[in-house]
């Protein structure tokens, strides 16, 4: 992290060291009587913590953090790079046991989102934590084109016409995990909402055999219809319009729902949604769901009554259905 500071007419700089793999922020400073600020640290496996620091010396006093909810002794978090289809270097974030071998038999969880120029930066879960990585498995966070992660030209690579980008750099980040032997086939599942239920629905039935478990939740499946359900037409600047045959043309060639198939073995899918979610019509799930059972796959379906554009309204359903999820994977990917 590198700090500034005014020095009269001209700026000076100076290094402060933070863990690595974390989220930094500035939380609050005294622009008028000192120089001190807040400074908040965030990791997968640490919870928010707050610091006291003063600007232009690297000490800080830890003053709070947030309660810790899952044991992460012996993990630890790398980040590494991927090479997309059209030579895009593609970061992401594993957290795993630090004594995991890399023989491809670790029960994996991929998650993306890659839209709306959404940054997936390191945040801390008890849910993963307790439900993923107490019982061994790996996590990985990939930073797709679609994401704000490096300003507005790596969200717009991926809007309208380029949204099939957001796609081929989740399998890459796939692929480089299998080859790098973090994972493999049999035991690499791929999880997403919203958007991410629509990254994750194109990329099963793009490439289905990278993955043995996919958990579809709250997603956009169906493109033809989407802008004519709830909140969809203001999305037509990310996505493109699918009443205009221009951009249908694009639209059409990952929408999920018109491109799975019968004679195609599929991952086992988890898909969920709410009937109240007033964001993305629980028609996408309900339709996909309908049709892949038409077909002969085998599918899974959760629908919670309440919720919103989410998992449940109260403490209790969201864990009910975080159990589901988790318990599911497990399952499929040991």
């Amino acid at each position: 992290m590198g700090e500034g500071r005014g020095e009269g007419d001209h700026w000076s700089r100076t290094e402060i060291p933070v863990p690595p793999a974390s989220t930094v922020a500035v939380a609050a400073y005294d622009r008028d009587t000192s120089d001190d600020y807040w400074l908040t640290v965030t990791s997968f496996i640490s919870p928010t913590t707050l610091y006291l620091a003063h600007a232009g010396s690297a000490p800080r006093e830890k003053m709070k953090s947030l309660p810790a909810f899952f044991d992460a002794k012996g993990l630890s978090v790398t980040q590494l790079e991927a090479t997309s289809k059209d030579g895009t270097r593609v970061p992401y974030f594993v957290v795993a046991r630090e004594d995991a071998k890399r023989d491809g038999t670790s029960p994996t969880i991929l998650y993306g989102y890659g839209g709306f120029e959404i940054s997936m930066t390191p945040s801390y879960s008890g849910t993963i934590g307790a439900g993923w990585l107490e019982r061994g498995g790996t996590y990985i966070l990939a930073n797709l084109r679609g994401g704000g992660e490096f300003g507005p030209a790596w969200h717009h690579a991926a809007q309208r016409e380029g949204h099939q980008r957001s796609f081929d750099d989740f399998i890459a980040v796939a692929e480089d995990a299998i080859r790098r032997g973090i994972t493999s086939p049999r035991h690499l599942g791929i999880m997403g909402g919203s958007n991410g239920g629509l990254l994750v629905g194109a990329v099963m039935v793009q490439r289905p055999e990278l993955f043995r478990a996919v958990v579809c939740q709250v997603p956009l499946l169906d493109m033809k219809r989407y802008s004519h359900l709830l909140a969809g037409a203001s999305w037509i600047g990310e996505y493109g319009d699918p009443d205009n045959p221009a951009d249908w043309e694009f639209i059409s060639k990952y929408s999920p729902y018109q491109n799975v198939k019968k004679d195609v073995k599929y991952p086992r899918v988890l898909f969920t949604t709410t009937t109240r979610d007033d964001r993305v019509h629980p028609g996408h799930a309900r339709k996909m769901v309908a049709k892949m059972k038409s077909q002969g796959h085998d599918v899974l379906y959760f629908e919670d009554t309440e919720g919103g554009h989410g998992a449940g309204s109260t403490p209790a359903q969201q864990a009910y259905m975080w159990t589901i999820t988790y318990t599911f994977l497990l399952s499929e990917l040991r």
